[in-house]
C-alpha cells in the first residue's frame, strides 16, 4: 500500500511518515500544495493524507481540484487544527473521505488509513442499475442517461450500497455502517456526503431518484412511494 502525506509541519508529517513506513506501508511526502498535488496526480496512491492548512495551495482546494480536474478517486484523510463544524463540512464538500482533528494519536491515524485502504478493496460483485442510473464497479463508473457522474470514493459506496438495496428502505445507521464500519466521522458526515450525491445523481435531471424517509432512512427508487 502506498500512502501520500502532505503536511508542511515538519515533525508532524515525519511522525506519520515514520509510523506508517513501520507499518509496512511505502510513503511519500510534500511539504505544500503544489508539491502535494503534482504528486497526487502523477501517480498512484492507495490514501492520500492532507493537511488543511497549507503554504501554495490549501487543503480544500488541493482535494477539490483533485476530485474536479485530475478526476481522482484516491481515498483521502483529511488532517486539521480546526475543530469546528463549518471546517469538516467544508472539507467534506471538498471530496475528502475522512477527517482527524490534530492533536491526534498516530494509533488512531494508522487505523482510519486501514479502514480507507480496505474500503478500496471491496467492491461490488456487479454492475447494478435503478431507472436510467447505471453503476459499474469494474470500471468504477456511474452514468445517469447516458451522461457520465464522477463521484468521490464515499459517495460511490455510499451509491452502490443505496443500489443494492432498492427493494427497501436503509436505515441511516445501517448505511453508516455499511460505509465507516463502527466509526463514522461525525453526526453530520452522512448528511453531508448524501447531500453531495444528490446533487450529482438527481439534480441535473427530471426526477430524483435518491429519497429521504424522515425518521426512518432512504431509499434509491424510480417510485418515490414504493
Amino acid at each position: 500500500m502506498r500512502i501520500l502525506v502532505i503536511e508542511d509541519h515538519q515533525d508532524i508529517a515525519a511522525s506519520i511518515y515514520d509510523y506508517l513506513e513501520e507499518l509496512g506501508y511505502v510513503m511519500d511526502a510534500a511539504g505544500d500544495g503544489v508539491t502535494g498535488l503534482h504528486l497526487a496526480v502523477a501517480n498512484n496512491y492507495d490514501v492520500i493524507i492532507l493537511d488543511l492548512g497549507l503554504p501554495g495551495i490549501d487543503g480544500i482546494d488541493l482535494c477539490r481540484r483533485l476530485r474536479q480536474d485530475a478526476k481522482s478517486t484516491t481515498p483521502v484523510l483529511m488532517l486539521t487544527a480546526r475543530d469546528s463544524l463549518e471546517s469538516k463540512l467544508a472539507g467534506f464538500d471538498s471530496g475528502a473521505d475522512d477527517y482527524l482533528v490534530k492533536p491526534f494519536a498516530l494509533q488512531e491515524l494508522a487505523a482510519r488509513v486501514k479502514v480507507l485502504t480496505e474500503r478500496v478493496t471491496r467492491a461490488p460483485a456487479s454492475r447494478l442499475q435503478v431507472g436510467d442510473l447505471t453503476l459499474d464497479a469494474e470500471a468504477h463508473e456511474v452514468r445517469r442517461a447516458g451522461q457520465r457522474i464522477e463521484l468521490n470514493p464515499t459517495a460511490f459506496r455510499l451509491l452502490t450500497y443505496l443500489m443494492q438495496n432498492t427493494h427497501r428502505l436503509v436505515k441511516r445507521d445501517e448505511l453508516e455502517n455499511a460505509v465507516w464500519n463502527d466509526d463514522p466521522p461525525d453526526s453530520d458526515a452522512l448528511r453531508t456526503h448524501l447531500s453531495n450525491l444528490r446533487q450529482a445523481v438527481d439534480k441535473p435531471f427530471a426526477h430524483p431518484l435518491l429519497h429521504t424517509v424522515r425518521g426512518f432512512g432512504y431509499r434509491l427508487t424510480e417510485h418515490a412511494d414504493d
